[in-house]
């Protein structure tokens, strides 16, 4: 049996927030623009890449708060390999 994940209404409202921001980093960009995707198409899950960039924005400090509650948002919709 397996859970359909998708992006919360709260995850979805800041990843909106970060893509109207320019002050935001691309990774950010990209981070966010995954999560409002799944968050709007049920079925939708994370790619290698996305999640490949969403580890190393968890693995670096010097990422903002917001960015790797991005990150770990799209890596808890990776479908299982």
């Amino acid at each position: 049996m397996t859970t359909q994940r998708h992006t919360s209404q709260e995850v979805a409202s800041l990843a909106s927030d970060v893509l109207k921001d320019d002050r935001f980093s691309d990774t950010a960009k990209t981070l966010a623009a995954s999560a409002l995707s799944q968050a709007a198409h049920e079925n939708r899950k994370t790619s290698a890449e996305v999640a490949s960039l969403a580890g190393e924005v968890l693995d670096n400090p010097a990422y903002s708060d917001t960015a790797q509650e991005l990150a770990a948002s799209v890596l808890s919709q990776r479908a299982p390999q």
